[in-house]
């Protein structure tokens, strides 16, 4: 990891904007779940991570109130986080399927994870505000990672959020419609982008989002890739 991307992440786990998300990430880390008890929680914004010299950046909708608002680590220590990394270890993007904190050896490949909001907000519903608050530091990321090529947007918060970072850049884009594996050309010199339904237990459980649908979004996310 380059100083510089460390840097981001000491402002990034600094930040305090919005005091709603303050509030409650900082309430759940001091209530805690029950089996979580003994644990300390980060309760803290959680910055990105992964390949320095990442193609794809996956983005989520924010850290789960259990999951990485308690790890410190995206998309880990939680259902959605398995289902995630295991589909990542299935395409070759992770070393591991079930990560569940920091410094357990996990190592992606390729791919950086981040998330449209890097608090986590109550029901999972952040406000138009606080996505504005926080995708400077998206846009941040996407400049440090100088082989980017896709970003693949997990739930329509992220493929909306990702939307609205390009036209703060100054890009307008056509309208965009949210689908599961529906990819889009965002310009020249732009990412691409593709859609993925959110791994969380409402899909998976459901059966909205199954294991071959999943893995067709990761199959194809490396096809799109170039050398």
């Amino acid at each position: 990891m380059t100083e510089t991307m460390m840097t981001l992440e000491s402002e990034i786990t600094a930040c305090r904007k919005c005091p709603r998300l303050v509030a409650w990430r900082e309430e759940v880390a001091q209530i805690k779940r029950k089996a979580y008890q003994e644990e300390d929680y980060w309760g803290k914004p959680v910055p990105g991570f992964g390949d320095p010299e990442a193609k794809i950046m996956i983005v989520g909708l924010a850290p789960g109130a259990h999951g990485s608002n308690r790890t410190g680590r995206m998309f880990t220590g939680d259902a959605s986080g398995d289902f995630l990394y295991t589909a990542l270890h299935r395409a070759g993007f992770a070393n591991q399927t079930h990560p569940d904190h920091i410094g357990d050896g996990l190592q992606l490949h390729e791919v950086f994870i981040t998330a449209i909001c890097r608090c986590v907000p109550p029901k999972n519903r952040p406000r138009v505000a606080e996505i504005k608050n926080c995708l400077p530091w998206m846009i941040a990321e996407v400049d440090l990672l100088s082989n980017l090529q896709g970003y693949v947007a997990l739930g329509k918060i992220a493929f909306d959020g990702i939307r609205r970072l390009v036209k703060m850049q100054g890009i307008e884009l056509p309208s965009l419609d949210f689908g599961h594996n529906k990819f889009y050309e965002l310009g020249e010199g732009l990412p691409w982008l593709l859609a993925s339904y959110h791994p969380s237990q409402q899909n998976t459980l459901t059966g909205r989002l199954d294991e071959t649908m999943f893995d067709a979004i990761w199959s194809r996310g490396r096809a799109l890739l170039q050398k």
